[in-house]
């Protein structure tokens, strides 16, 4: 995993190598191990390394191959690279290295943008052939791995976080309204292709971007489940537990595949319990796993460790604990907040940025069990939303999944960056009356699944763990995986409220306790309740010159929410003070200036 940066000129003039290394050192935390830089008139590309794979420097980027005439630059893992390395071979390729970025310019090189078809992992790259100027920028399937971009009529720059495109240069910075209905609405969520800059726009997942000299550009969509049901499977509880172990069988173990050791984030929950039961099971011993704990606040306990030791002491893993005092919080959520690509309002954030500074301290790869619950309807909201008939799936959608109403969003923000149309809501309409899904379920999966969590929880994760050069991987969103469960009938999702299938499993291997235990997350007290010091940081944030110039919120409104924040909160019982202040804190942190 790695930061890369480039920039492509339209305008006959040869690419600012200058602003590409200002963006390829803003990502130093990226890749620490590491830098690279290369330019060819019109195209430059930069690129910060983590080693992970072939830890020689023949692996360094970015990358030429003078025989296929393409250099590129490439962050992520491609799991499958050794299968994909002997047929190349058996093609006629030959290698120069033991890395996965040669395997994707050998397959670029044999099939063209088809090639992502054939990768099986997480990754963002963008390769140039020499002899058209041609520039090719891909994501993989489910948007693990971030791509941003910024374009006007002269040139095009993108970069593996936003605050690099920043550090270019030139970037418009003004507010997109649309995108700021859907943060207000959806606890943070943007998603591609917008940011809340309405100059810098996100590449979509399981998208390959071919890019013209002249700056025109064609996408192309390359991998969409249908959401339907498998006839082959039928709707047998056991035939169906069976089918979805063994393929979890698989996303765990093609996820060890590094030449650096390999850990887990254990919170004790069951989908991080499955990953360490799944690694022990293909023999793993003595497998390093990690969790953190808050002190309490408020009655609300802060730890999960009861549930986290149990699997730790089940399977002998070599287990590291850590419990953070409330004093250290301040600090922990500015850095937290300096590591963000976006601004994001879910508070676990500052427990991922601290729990991943330790973990780095021990391993540089670890998998974690993000997106189970969107995969297979964990959260308390898809009964009800299932519960509709397909014709109203989208109001469904709305009634328990949004933060608020149009008209309560309205009332937060200033009307010059108020969208007139409820913008969110549209959104999902549009998303749901697409072809496939087959029932209301489907397409509410579908939605959070493809176009909501790549931007929460996914980017979270990826932010905070490359924010200390640790490489998180996620098995649960394994594209193979991830069309399983999207075929699975909703009520074996649904049952024993929710993850039935994977509760199943559970109990297989897994102490009871574990899969049957309350559902739990991953729990900041302080920031949840807003209590001190956290308050003080957000009043201070709200109250500064900075704060009142840009005007982004109505004032009254901010007054209030200063005055109560406990009376503030969404329809889902987050506090609404917490979601204005994460972007003005956001925005002041890294220096934007929206005017």
């Amino acid at each position: 995993m790695c930061g890369l940066s480039g920039e492509v000129r339209f305008d006959g003039g040869r690419a600012d190598l200058a602003a590409v290394e200002r963006m390829t050192d803003e990502m130093e935390d990226r890749g620490p191990d590491g830098r690279g830089a290369w330019s060819q008139g019109p195209v430059a590309l930069g690129h910060r390394r983590l080693k992970i794979i072939d830890l020689s420097e023949s692996g360094a980027q970015p990358m030429t191959d003078p025989r296929l005439g393409l250099t590129g630059v490439f962050n992520g893992c491609v799991y499958n690279y050794r299968e994909l390395r002997g047929r190349l071979e058996g093609l006629g390729h030959r290698f120069f290295s033991d890395s996965d970025t040669e395997v994707l310019l050998k397959a670029y090189g044999q099939w063209g943008h088809s090639c992502v078809e054939h990768l099986i992992g997480m990754f963002a790259f963008a390769l140039v052939e020499h002899h058209t100027g041609r520039v090719v920028l891909g994501r993989d399937r489910l948007g693990i791995k971030p791509l941003y971009l910024t374009q006007d009529g002269e040139r095009l720059r993108f970069a593996s976080s936003l605050p690099a495109l920043l550090a270019g240069g030139g970037v418009d910075t003004s507010f997109d309204p649309v995108a700021l209905h859907q943060y207000l609405s959806w606890h943070g969520t943007v998603p591609a292709p917008r940011t809340v800059l309405a100059g810098v726009r996100k590449l979509p997942p399981a998208t390959v971007r071919v890019v013209e000299r002249d700056g025109t550009h064609h996408d192309h969509l390359y991998w969409q489940p249908s959401y339907t049901r498998r006839p082959e499977l039928g709707s047998d509880p056991v035939r169906w537990r069976e089918a979805v172990h063994e393929a979890l069988r698989t996303a765990v173990r093609r996820r060890t595949v590094a030449d650096v050791p390999v850990g887990v984030l254990l919170s004790g929950g069951l989908d991080s319990s499955l990953i360490v039961a799944l690694l022990a099971e293909e023999g793993h011993d003595d497998l390093a796993t990690f969790a953190m704990g808050f002190e309490s606040e408020n009655g609300q306990d802060g730890d999960e460790f009861h549930y986290s030791d149990l699997v730790a002491r089940r399977f002998s893993t070599d287990h590291h604990q850590y419990m953070i005092p409330s004093d250290r919080l301040p600090a922990a959520l500015e850095a937290a907040i300096g590591a963000m690509n976006e601004p994001m309002v879910s508070h676990d954030a500052v427990a991922f940025h601290l729990l991943a500074e330790q973990v780095a301290k021990d391993v540089k790869v670890v998998l974690c069990g993000q997106g189970a619950d969107e995969v297979f309807a964990g959260y308390h909201w898809y009964p009800p939303i299932a519960a509709a008939a397909r014709p109203d799936a989208p109001d469904a959608y709305a009634e328990v999944y949004f933060d608020r109403p149009h008209d309560d969003v309205a009332a937060l923000l200033h009307p010059d960056v108020t969208p007139p149309h409820d913008a969110s809501r549209d959104y999902v309409r549009t998303h749901m009356a697409d072809p496939g899904a087959q029932s209301t379920l489907d397409a509410a999966l579908r939605l959070d699944v493809h176009a909501l969590m790549p931007d929460d929880p996914v980017k979270r994760v990826d932010n905070m763990t490359m924010a200390w050069g640790l490489e998180a991987r996620v098995p649960f969103l394994d594209h193979e995986l991830v069309e399983l469960a999207a075929a699975c009938p909703p009520e074996l999702k649904l049952a024993q409220d929710g993850k039935g299938v994977l509760k199943d499993i559970g109990r297989r291997v897994l102490p009871r306790e574990v899969v049957d235990r309350p559902k739990g997350y991953f729990p900041v007290p302080a920031v949840r309740h807003m209590a001190e010091p956290v308050l003080g940081r957000v009043r201070e944030a709200l109250t500064a010159p900075e704060a009142r110039r840009r005007g982004l919120f109505d004032r009254r409104r901010v007054t209030e929410l200063l005055a109560d924040p406990a009376r503030h909160r969404t329809k889902r019982g987050a506090s609404t003070l917490w979601q204005v202040a994460s972007l003005e804190i956001w925005l002041q942190t890294h220096g934007i200036d929206t005017h």
